[in-house]
């Protein structure tokens, strides 16, 4: 992308895409949010500290070991604060709705599943939530798999919750992307 994707302008009101999925999950009612990132990440940290309510910063030491790798700091961030779960939403899948969050808050306060994820006409996309009792499972997973691994292995503890949101499918991971996102032509 060339530079860093947290960092970049998300439309349509232009905060980075750090700040909109902060923004979006407070206010699709989740209380404690916490973004990993890179001890030396400096530029991250104080987009972070920018925000209107608190926001825990949470270094992942061995990023160089996948995404999974910062799923687990997330998860000892949540165990910390008593968390009986974990909503996980990559920083680069920027549209996703408050509406979206709080549909998937609401099938887990329910007890529908120990694992419960936004599905967009038949796709599986994030945020993704596991319970504490899967946090042994993800730590257990291969870091090449990372938490797809927990994901598949058994379906029925699954809760698939049917969102209008296009926004859970779209990743921003190139710059075709990122034009797209924007509205600008390839």
């Amino acid at each position: 992308m060339g530079r860093p994707k947290a960092l970049l302008p998300c439309p349509p009101d232009g905060h980075t895409f750090v700040s909109q999925a902060v923004r979006t999950l407070h206010t699709g009612g989740i209380e404690e949010v916490g973004v990993v990132g890179r001890p030396q990440d400096a530029a991250l940290r104080t987009e972070v500290s920018r925000q209107s309510r608190p926001v825990a910063y949470l270094e992942n030491p061995t990023p160089e070991r996948g995404q999974l790798s910062s799923l687990l700091e997330g998860l000892s961030y949540a165990e910390a604060c008593g968390a009986d779960g974990v909503m996980v939403l990559p920083v680069d899948i920027p549209s996703v709705k408050a509406a979206t969050v709080q549909s998937l808050r609401e099938a887990f306060d329910r007890g529908a599943a120990p694992i419960v994820r936004a599905v967009y006409e038949g796709r599986h996309g994030h945020p993704v939530i596991f319970s504490r009792p899967v946090f042994a499972e993800l730590r257990a997973a291969d870091l090449s798999l990372g938490a797809r691994e927990v994901l598949r292995r058994d379906p029925a503890r699954v809760c698939e919750v049917s969102v209008d949101d296009p926004g859970v499918l779209r990743d921003v991971d190139e710059p075709g992307d990122y034009r797209r996102l924007v509205g600008e032509r390839d």
